[in-house]
């Protein structure tokens, strides 16, 4: 087997599943499974087998808890499913995107050079996404806008219209995390390059939503980089974004129109946002009947109609990017968070959300001791800060569902891979033997 082949062997498969969602989705199954997560439950028995054959130990106590705290709520909501096909069902999505192939790529990564083969695997899917989308807006074969073919969705269709801006937002914070860390100059260099390029399929994606998650995460990463070198990035993205849309005025009067909707979201609404804060009373009103439990795995939909009220439409209207008008029914609240506490109750929201809590604390705290120490993994914990936080941030207006789901998945395991497995994970270095005598001694004196 050739030598480079088998360096990266272990997380070929979690590529496989990364390089799959660059394949074309049927309009028709935009809601069901598709290759890359039947790949991802092949990688998750890979792994299983690859424990058993070199007799690894499996995750540490502390990571085992971390990933398998949300097993408990999503039990007990399982339990209260309306019915034994949406109990196994709902449990098994939740297991697959919170849990086991997470868990996996734990596993699979050995090293931070996985770790980063991984994290630029997320920037080529991004840019190929990307490209698509930007040749969707050019020649007007997008998914549909303000009457227009021109909303880039690259290959997910009009049903996933998050699905590319969720792909360039993780190919965007990686290669930002990349550009921002120790490694090679012309590794640095290239990461900056496919930055900037992300930028314009991000602008064109017309997700709101994406873009004030990208913003946040991006700052943060910035700044918690060291002020010096936010101060150029930043100056070089600024003058990339003025080139883009005022030099070469690209969608300019269309982005400037959905930039100035984020501030009226209270104020004057669209039926688009109408819908959501309905669908999130609805959900909120569910939980109010169930505050423990909630209403069961699935049970969001059934329950809708009888906590909603009247301003709910009957759905949202997609069409274009290769697909015929189809009325897409509006079966979850859009907010991750609402969406468990409605179908989960507090056992499934407190530990789900606090599985996300404790990677985000142990992996920034990681970030500053590397920081500190001048460890090298600047990049690694770089990229898992800046995963996690966009992903917390996204879940208040967004939640699993469509064939970019899986990708949520192995983004929660390269994240936790930092602060579970890698240099977040490992102890303080400890000092020779003389230091540590001639410390005591003054000490003792």
């Amino acid at each position: 087997m050739n030598h480079h082949v088998r360096a990266v062997l272990p997380v070929l498969p979690v590529i496989a599943v990364i390089a799959l969602l660059g394949l074309p989705v049927a309009a028709s199954g935009a809601g069901g499974a598709g290759p890359a997560d039947a790949v991802s439950g092949l990688t998750v028995l890979y792994c299983a087998l690859r424990l058993l054959r070199h007799r690894r130990r499996p995750l540490s106590p502390t990571a085992a808890a971390v990933l398998g705290v949300p097993v408990l709520g999503l039990a007990v909501a399982a339990m209260g499913a309306s019915s034994p096909g949406a109990a196994i069902g709902g449990l098994g999505r939740y297991l697959q995107i919170f849990v086991l192939v997470p868990a996996a790529v734990v596993l699979l990564i050995r090293d931070r050079r996985d770790f980063r083969l991984l994290a630029w695997s997320f920037v080529g899917l991004a840019l190929w996404q990307g490209a698509v989308g930007v040749h969707q807006y050019l020649t007007r074969t997008g998914a549909s806008y303000q009457g227009e073919d021109i909303r880039a969705v690259g290959t997910f269709g009009p049903t996933d219209v998050m699905g590319m801006a969720t792909v360039v937002a993780f190919g965007l914070m990686c290669a930002l995390a990349l550009a921002l860390g120790r490694t090679a100059v012309r590794e640095r260099a290239v990461a900056v390059g496919c930055g900037l390029a992300l930028l314009l399929p991000l602008a064109l994606s017309f997700s709101r939503g994406a873009w004030i998650a990208t913003a946040v995460t991006c700052a943060v990463q910035l700044a918690l980089a060291g002020l010096r070198r936010a101060l150029k990035v930043a100056a070089v993205a600024v003058a990339a974004g003025v080139v883009l849309v005022g030099g070469l005025g690209v969608g300019s009067a269309l982005l400037q129109e959905r930039v100035d909707s984020i501030g009226r979201v209270t104020d004057a609404p669209d039926q688009s946002v109408t819908d959501r804060y309905t669908m999130w009373a609805a959900a909120i009103g569910m939980w109010r009947e169930h505050p423990l439990t909630g209403v069961g795995l699935k049970g969001f939909p059934e329950h809708r109609d009888g906590h909603a009220s009247l301003a709910l439409s009957s759905g949202s209207d997609t069409a274009g990017a290769g697909s015929g008008y189809l009325k897409q029914p509006l079966l979850s609240p859009h907010n991750m968070y609402l969406l468990v506490l409605s179908e989960q109750g507090l056992i499934g929201l407190v530990a789900l959300a606090g599985s996300w809590l404790a990677l985000l604390v142990r992996a920034l705290r990681g970030l500053v001791l590397v920081r500190r120490t001048g460890r090298p993994g600047l990049e690694c914990a770089l990229v898992s800060s800046g995963l996690l936080i966009w992903q917390l941030i996204d879940f208040c207006y967004a939640d699993i569902g469509g064939p970019s789901t899986v990708l949520t998945a192995v983004c929660f395991g390269l994240a936790a891979w930092w602060p579970l497995a890698g240099g977040a994970a490992e102890p303080l270095p400890v000092a020779p033997a003389p230091v540590r005598a001639a410390v005591e001694e003054a000490l003792a004196r």
